[in-house]
């Protein structure tokens, strides 16, 4: 008797399992979605730490009073957005100019009189020459189209998930243009070349916008990072000096050169953030 439980409780088992399988629910692989980044905790908890940290170390240095300057570490839970927002950003540049690689990639190979397919099976073995270590996101996106493609799904189809995953513009212009040419029997090799040669001038023109704005970006964070400098140097060198801005009508006029420091900050990302 107990010996049948066991064997239904089993079956019951391998039934529900087998089930999931069929429904996806188990062994479901989620392709990575460019349009968004995930911080792990230990990032999260990372950059809030140390946001709060700094934040604190700038009250402190504005007040030296260590109770005042706990008022700004929760400001520090604003630091995980920033990282994000960086690394996002990182991501989706470097998927862009592994695009513009792709794309001369698969116009010689077309050019050269191989097939669509084997034209996206030789990107990547090009993309694997300029990156031996194989971690880049248009490497394990080709991967997966050519994986499509073995399991008989059309090229098109697989590079319209990729543009919808992606969320970048020059790859959705690529997937319809293909689509379309491939459709209706167009010169696919003059259509990708041509393709290939336009998005890359406009990625040559936005690598040449984003070198040009660096410079900028750096001497605006160095004009932020002066006046604390400055303030620090002084509380070193001439203790005596700076006392009067830590009490009474001091403290207002530090909370009012803060405050001033603040909105320069966000001035200066709103002139920076050029988007490309």
């Amino acid at each position: 008797m107990r010996k049948d439980l066991i064997q239904s409780g089993n079956f019951k088992q391998a039934l529900a399992k087998s089930q999931n399988r069929k429904s996806g629910v188990e062994g479901r692989t989620v392709l990575p979605d460019y349009k968004d980044y995930i911080l792990s905790s230990w990032q999260k908890n990372t950059a809030i730490l140390i946001g709060s940290l700094l934040l604190y170390g700038v009250g402190y240095l504005f007040y030296h009073h260590w109770l005042i300057a706990l008022v700004l570490v929760p400001g520090g839970g604003y630091a995980p957005r920033l990282l994000r927002d960086y690394l996002h950003n990182r991501r989706r540049m470097g998927l862009t100019l592994q695009f513009k690689q792709t794309l001369f990639s698969l116009s010689s190979s077309l050019s050269a009189g191989r097939s669509v397919e084997n034209a996206f099976r030789e990107a990547v073995q090009d993309l694997h020459m300029l990156d031996p270590e194989g971690g880049g996101d248009m490497i394990a996106e080709l991967n997966i189209i050519c994986a499509r493609m073995e399991n008989g799904q059309p090229v098109e189809e697989a590079l319209h998930d990729f543009s919808a995953r992606a969320g970048l513009e020059d790859v959705e212009r690529f997937a319809d243009v293909f689509t379309v040419c491939k459709r209706t029997g167009g010169d696919l090799v003059e259509v990708v070349r041509r393709t290939s040669t336009v998005i890359g001038e406009k990625l040559d023109i936005q690598q040449d916008i984003a070198v040009s704005i660096a410079q900028k970006k750096f001497e605006a964070k160095a004009l932020l990072i002066s006046p604390l400098a400055m303030i620090m140097f002084m509380s070193l060198t001439a203790g005596d000096y700076m006392e009067p801005m830590y009490t009474g009508l001091g403290m207002v006029i530090s909370t009012l050169a803060l405050g001033g420091l603040f909105l320069c900050y966000l001035w200066t990302s709103k002139i920076m953030n050029i988007p490309l």
